[in-house]
């Protein structure tokens, strides 16, 4: 291998690496997004003394938020669980 060809696989090697370190950055911040907005969510439904219509609208706008992030509008949404 040359040195030139050395460079080329060097520059590549990196922007490889950097690629995959903005990739796990983003992730992280889409993780921490979720944890907040689910905390958000379960306030809005179990933790208010008197929920109404504006907290209907707030968690659509929070389930529209989510699905522009992960494109599951029911990310946050409890799953059922099946025992056996």
């Amino acid at each position: 291998m040359t040195k030139a060809e050395n460079r080329a696989a060097a520059k590549v090697w990196r922007e490889y690496r950097r690629q995959q370190r903005r990739d796990a950055e983003r992730a992280a911040d889409v993780a921490a997004d979720l944890a907040e907005l689910d905390r958000l969510r379960r306030y809005l439904i179990f933790g208010r003394r008197a929920p109404g219509a504006d907290a209907e609208k707030l968690c659509s706008a929070i389930d529209d938020y989510v699905e522009q992030l992960t494109g599951d509008r029911s990310a946050l949404h409890a799953r059922s669980s099946s025992i056996g």
